[in-house]
This record gives structure tokens, C-alpha cells and sequence, in this order.
């Protein structure tokens, strides 16, 4: 039995529709990521699931149960699915402690043990005018997480926080799953923080769920240019240009766009005999940090390539091998 079911959902915004017919469904403790580019639709539809907004066609089923929109119900929510929104609000002034014993409907143990998961046992007596943003941020989650929900919506947690706080954030959200046994629906514009994370990737664009798939599948297959961008740099070769590295293996004639991440290519393999390995000149260097990102200019092409040779200087002739198996894009 699915947790959540989200039927033909559709919401209209003036005259424009901003979600057209949403489905999919979540298995308990399945952990599923919605990315997208702004205005694609993902708040909207976390908001129509934790029922603050009315959907105008379809229909959520919580565990078998419709969920109601705010148009049914005096209060609106759903009980059993607490959603945190990216604009959270924290009462100034007070004690930690205070706040969260006024949300608390928990016994003593069991509260604490929420508090230890979101890190925050250590900020109980600190003012919330004393806080961090991600502080703040972990202390909403824990009040949410006393009302005992069994599905958590997430909508753009990280953002707006340094590398450090966004780290423990992802421990947290980790720990919420494996630990206090909650369902997870995540919501990010940045969908690197989630591909570690999600079991499960949705991928929307205008009101609409353009792939749906594994984290692997969505960055190394996406179905085209808009998903591709998403989970970072890429190259999308067209087929004419493509015909510089057929004959390397698994590369087909087929009159389809060739897309390889940075990281596929290899830098020095092969033997320089015209279908394994092409020579290129490198133009640029950008330091990452753990690698390089070189752009080589190859048979006309600016190919973005990442490695782990510290020595490739700009001016440089290379080598460039693809991997075993590529992936097309037809749009």
C-alpha cells in the first residue's frame, strides 16, 4: 500500500495553469526529491499535498484517505503530514525550550529524542534572537516533528545556508528517515543537495513532471536539455559533430544529439588512431576544489572535461576517450 497517491492533480492561477495533471505515488519511507527550476510548480504541489492549497482538478490520497483542501476545512492541514515551508517563522525573544514545550504533545523521552536527531538539544536555554538561520531552521523542524507526522514535506531546506549549517541539515533530514522511521517528500531548486539523498527523483517544468527515475538515471539519462542543466554541467553534441568519435565504443549514427558529463570523458586513454581517443588542446582551467573542469577545444568543439590531473596547463595538447556507454538526447 502507497503512503501517498497524487491523482491528476491540476491548479489554475488566473489563466494560466500552474501544475497540469500531477500523478504519482511515494511508498512508505521511499524517499522521493522534486526538483525544477522556479516557477515550475513544486511548492504549489507540496502545498496541495499538506492541504493549504485547493486543487481544481484531481486528488491527493494520504493513506487511503483524501486529503482536504483549505476550501473544506476550518483549519487547513492534514493530519499526519507536517510541512515546513522555506519562509519558516520563529517567535523572537523567547527560550528555546519554551517554544517547543508550547508545540509539545510528547512525552518527555520522545521529544528529547527528536531534539537529539536535529541537533538542537544543546540550544534549549539559548534566545531565538540568539540563533543562527540554521539553528532557527532545525528548531521548526523539531516542533514540527513533536505533532508525530508520518510524512515530512520539506520545501527548499536548504536554502539560504553556508556549507557548514546545510551539512548538518542533510545529517538531520538523514537521520528523520533512518531514525524516527518518517516519510520524507523533499522540494529543492538545487538539485545536487538531493541526488545522495532521494531514492527517487521528479523532475518538473512548467506545471509539469518531465522524468521520473532513480537519481543515477536522471543525471546520467536525462530525457533532455532542461533536466540535463539541472544536475549541472554538461555537453550536448550535435549528431554532425558527434561523427568525431564514432567508432569509439557504444557510439551509434543515429541522428540524435550526444550528451556526456564532464566526468565521463577521459582525459589520456586510448591510442590516438582516430576511432578511440581524439587529440584536443585545452583552453581553459577551472579549479573545483576536489578536481579540474578543463575546456578543450576538440575538432571544433568546446568539450567541458573533469579530472583529477592537477598538471594539465592551459595550451596543453590532450588526449579525450568516451566512455563505454553514452546517452542520446533527441530535444
Amino acid at each position: 500500500m502507497n503512503l501517498l497517491n497524487v491523482l491528476g492533480v491540476s491548479k489554475r492561477e488566473g489563466k494560466d495553469w500552474v501544475l497540469k495533471e500531477i500523478n504519482f505515488s511515494q511508498e512508505k519511507f521511499r524517499k522521493i526529491a522534486i526538483a525544477g527550476e522556479s516557477g515550475s510548480g513544486k511548492t504549489t504541489l507540496l502545498k496541495i499535498i499538506g492541504g493549504l492549497i485547493q486543487p481544481d482538478m484531481g486528488q491527493v490520497l494520504f493513506e487511503e484517505e483524501r486529503v482536504k483542501g483549505p476550501f473544506e476545512r476550518l483549519i487547513p492541514g492534514q493530519a499526519g503530514i507536517a510541512y515546513m515551508s522555506q519562509h519558516f517563522e520563529l517567535r523572537n525573544s523567547y527560550r528555546v525550550g519554551e517554544v517547543l514545550e508550547y508545540a509539545n504533545l510528547l512525552p518527555s523521552a520522545e521529544a528529547d529524542a527528536i531534539y537529539k536527531v536535529c541537533r538542537i538539544d544543546h540550544l534549549l536555554k539559548r534566545r531565538t534572537d540568539q540563533l543562527s538561520g540554521g539553528e532557527k531552521q532545525r528548531i521548526v523542524l523539531a516542533r514540527l516533528l513533536t505533532s508525530s507526522p508520518r510524512l515530512l514535506l520539506l520545501d527548499e531546506p536548504f536554502s539560504n545556508l553556508d556549507l557548514i549549517h546545510k551539512g548538518i541539515l542533510k545529517s538531520v533530514i538523514s537521520d528523520i528517515g533512518e531514525k524516527l522511521q518518517i516519510t520524507c517528500l523533499l522540494v529543492s531548486h538545487d538539485p545536487l543537495d538531493t541526488l545522495s539523498w532521494a531514492d527517487e527523483m521528479l523532475v518538473m517544468k512548467a506545471g509539469q513532471i518531465v522524468q521520473r527515475g532513480t537519481p543515477a538515471q536522471v543525471y546520467r539519462q536525462p530525457v533532455n536539455e532542461y533536466a540535463a542543466g539541472l544536475f549541472g554541467n554538461y555537453n550536448l553534441i550535435s549528431a554532425d559533430q558527434a561523427e568525431i568519435f564514432y567508432g569509439s565504443p557504444g557510439m551509434e549514427m543515429n541522428g540524435k544529439k550526444l550528451f556526456l558529463r564532464p566526468e565521463d570523458l577521459e582525459i589520456g586513454g586510448g591510442a590516438i588512431d582516430g576511432t578511440t581517443a581524439l587529440k584536443g588542446t585545452v583552453n581553459k582551467v577551472n579549479f573545483l576544489g576536489s578536481a579540474n573542469e578543463l575546456e578543450v577545444l576538440l575538432a571544433g568543439n568546446k568539450i567541458i572535461v573533469r579530472t583529477g590531473n592537477r598538471n594539465i596547463k592551459q595550451g596543453d595538447t590532450v588526449t579525450i576517450s568516451l566512455p563505454s556507454g553514452v546517452h542520446y538526447i533527441t530535444e
